[in-house]
């Protein structure tokens, strides 16, 4: 059989991922500080998006009205119908770019540059002929006078200078070097072992291999770090957790045998074995007791109060409480929803002016790109409600009574009811958050598997068979630790059909040790 070259037409269907819908698909799974920074990007990119400040702005010039502006845009953009929210992917597919019947809010630039020009007018005309008080009021409001400056505005005399700045691990440290050390050498040395600190305040990395690379003596390392050790705050400095809390019980007097047996036997500690620390310390119970309070009492990271880690606060995208009528309001938060404004009316002006086809070609593909950003933006905020106003509906005894009647539910359920593709409602439940009565929930928090009744009917969610555990865990007494046996007799006397091993799977989910931990645990604290 020869091989030989042909042409055949084929017929095939395949999903071809076009710019836009990659857009919409990356827009739908951002958190609001994300998406927040992408608007931000696009506003410095595209010179016909602009921001909306505020709620209500001036329609075009055939409109001459003024209109509210909706969640997310201040263009006109066909909703979905209230029983049909549409995948990213049908609305790529269904709407187009650009329609030029829609009408989007401007700006009025012409008055915006008459009314500039109009107070810099002003300006020129009224100096040197104003009162003492007008000159004053005119550089507190952030004019200019002669070559000086005196408003706020000034970059030199900032008010991000005015405030005051923490001080940082090293800063408090290199301050003592300075005043303790005078020796050249010493305080080189000194310097590169600050380097070496985490930011719990424990030196991290090779002693020996520092000195190779000074070209010092490991003498001369470790004398210095002796010195450094005394700095405050105290225990900084150490290479391990023994070494911070000896040099802290150092400092007050209080590192004799006994206790240094202590803290080279914390793994014992932790374990909760009173029996064999009693005999590798050489002292009863009483004493034990003691040591193990002050022990509780030092700091195991020394250096963590100066650590500045910015805390980002969790900002709910949705907002949920209950109406006195019993019904459920589900909103938006609509201070982290950005809001767009296409100027459509810069565009006709200076299209005219373009000299070149490309020039045509990329005012058209800004304005196409803005359309579009405005109505991905607008189908994200009805994809993120309609998910939203589903889970409340699916979860309602959660909010009304608490985790312990959270339904099994999983992401199928919710993309059944709305009518969306369950990849959708995944990334809508990404880094998506719920202010409800009882919190503030991620979304992907509804989202449990379930447990099988004891009758094999009933399912229960495991994140409410979890909380069960620990509220169990939680009333246990001092002489009735609860096995994770017993804890299955319990589960299963309540409907719960329940393994051994899930409970302990549960259990060290929740940080909770076992229960001879447990029990060696409350009997150190009883003695």
């Amino acid at each position: 059989m020869a091989i030989t070259q042909r042409m055949d037409l084929r017929q095939a269907q395949s999903l071809v991922m076009t710019p836009q819908l990659q857009q919409a698909i990356k827009l739908l799974e951002l958190s609001n500080q994300e998406l927040a920074a992408y608007v931000e990007q696009e506003l410095e990119q595209n010179p016909l998006l602009e921001r909306g400040e505020d709620e209500r702005a001036v329609l075009g010039e055939e409109g001459g009205r003024l209109a509210t502006q909706e969640a997310m845009t201040s263009e006109p953009v066909d909703a979905p119908a209230p029983d049909r929210v549409m995948d990213s992917s049908e609305y790529v597919q269904s709407e187009s770019m650009g329609d030029d019947r829609q009408s989007p809010l401007d700006t009025d630039y012409d008055n915006l540059y008459n009314t500039a020009e109009d107070r810099a007018a002003e300006r020129g005309s009224g100096e040197g002929s104003g009162t003492p008080e007008t000159g004053f009021a005119e550089n507190w409001s952030g004019s200019s006078s002669g070559t000086g400056r005196n408003d706020f505005s000034d970059s030199e005399f900032g008010l991000e200078q005015t405030l005051s700045k923490p001080e940082t691990l090293r800063e408090h440290l290199e301050r003592q070097l300075y005043l303790d050390i005078q020796d050249p050498t010493d305080r080189l040395i000194g310097l590169q072992l600050i380097d070496m600190l985490d930011e719990a305040g424990y030196l991290v990395g090779d002693l020996p291999s520092l000195a190779e690379r000074l070209g010092c003596s490991l003498a001369q390392v470790e004398s210095v770090l002796a010195r450094l050790q005394q700095f405050d705050p105290c225990g900084v400095f150490a290479r391990s957790l023994s070494e911070c809390l000896a040099l802290q019980l150092k400092e007050r007097n209080r590192l004799d045998p006994a206790m240094q047996a202590l803290l080279d036997n914390l793994e014992l500690l932790a374990k909760h074995d009173r029996h064999q620390l009693m005999k590798l310390c050489g002292i009863d119970a009483e004493d034990l007791a003691d040591m193990v309070a002050e022990i509780r009492a030092l700091n195991p990271k020394p250096g963590a109060s100066f650590e500045q880690a910015d805390v980002q606060a969790v900002v709910p995208d949705i907002m949920v409480w209950r109406r006195q009528d019993g019904s459920w309001s589900i909103e938006l938060n609509s201070e982290q929803l950005p809001r767009l404004l296409v100027n459509q009316q810069y565009h006709a002006r200076i299209l005219p002016k373009a000299q070149s086809k490309a020039e045509k070609d990329y005012l058209n593909e800004r304005l196409a790109t803005a359309n579009w950003l405005v109505k991905t933006l607008h189908q994200r905020a009805t994809t993120i409600l309609k998910v939203a106003t589903e889970i409340v509906r699916q979860q309602e005894a959660f909010f009304l009574h608490g985790v312990q009647h959270l339904k099994p539910l999983i992401r199928r359920d919710i993309a059944d009811a709305i009518g969306m593709h369950e990849s959708t409602v995944s990334r809508v439940t990404t880094n998506k958050f719920m202010a409800t009565q009882r919190g503030v929930f991620e979304l992907r928090y509804f989202f449990t598997a379930a447990i099988q009744g004891a009758d094999g009917r009933a399912a229960h969610s495991a994140e409410a068979v979890r909380q069960r555990i620990k509220e169990l865990i939680d009333a246990e007494g001092a002489s009735d630790i609860l096995s994770d046996d017993r804890l299955v007799t319990i589960l299963q006397g309540q409907g719960v059909d329940i393994a051994r091993r899930t409970v302990a799977k549960y259990r060290e989910s929740l940080r909770i040790s076992s229960s001879v931990q447990r029990r060696r645990e409350k009997a150190l604290r009883s003695a």
